[in-house]
């Protein structure tokens, strides 16, 4: 099963949002994920990768353990999943997009949120992965026809817009996106960078009415440095 890679709509809060925590009827997922990076022999096992996870980035405080194993497996991205599957979009097409292909649900993978002050959260995600797929991710573009779009999720409309910068050059390259959101009597903010490094993708994804491009970029870097040191 595959699975997208933080698609650009309100799901993204749910990702952000979500405290992983671990459990023993999780660990087969775990141990199958670190096989497939053995066996493939593309270099981190999804124990590696949640060695190398932000342990206390400047300004945040981790909520709860992280989560690791299979892509498809943690808790935040069934949950973002789910999510995405009961939301309606009045223009589908957005919702059909895969920017970059999509993420295989085995990926070896690791996951910690954390949360800051003004209602912020942040959360990283580490992938292992090939540099031609994690190249492809970087370099995809949102459409230009989903740069405004709206959400529904039971009776609750919320309407978006986007704002993406050029590739850029955190790590051996980067993109950053930003969703401006307004529904049901609120205004928020979601700002997400991804970036590759030595055989592996990683996400930094802020969310809450403050968040800004800025602390996303610079947490991306705290980030890069941390899993270069424990990866390299």
């Amino acid at each position: 099963m595959a699975h997208r890679l933080l698609p650009v709509t309100l799901l993204l809060s749910t990702a952000v949002a979500a405290t992983a925590c671990g459990g023993d009827a999780e660990r087969v997922g775990q141990v199958r994920g670190t096989a497939r990076a053995e066996v493939a022999g593309i270099g981190h096992t999804s124990a590696q990768l949640a060695q190398a996870l932000l342990q206390q980035p400047s300004g945040y405080r981790r909520a709860g353990e992280p989560d690791w194993g299979e892509y498809g497996s943690l808790k935040a991205i069934q949950n973002a999943s789910r999510l995405q599957r009961e939301a309606v979009l009045d223009k589908p097409s957005c919702g059909k997009a895969r920017p970059g292909g999509d993420v295989a649900g085995d990926v070896p993978a690791a996951l910690v949120s954390f949360t800051g002050a003004h209602g912020l959260t942040a959360t990283e995600t580490l992938m292992s992965m090939p540099a031609a797929d994690a190249e492809k991710q970087v370099n995809a573009r949102v459409p230009p026809g989903c740069l405004k779009f709206r959400t529904r999720v039971g009776s609750t409309w919320a309407a978006h817009k986007v704002a993406e910068a050029p590739k850029g050059e955190i790590g051996e390259g980067s993109r950053t996106v930003g969703v401006a959101t307004a529904g049901g009597g609120a205004s928020t903010r979601t700002w997400y960078v991804v970036f590759r490094g030595r055989r592996y993708l990683a996400t930094i994804t802020v969310f809450g009415p403050g968040a800004t491009r800025a602390d996303a970029e610079r947490l991306a870097g705290e980030a890069l440095a941390q899993a270069d040191r424990v990866l390299s």
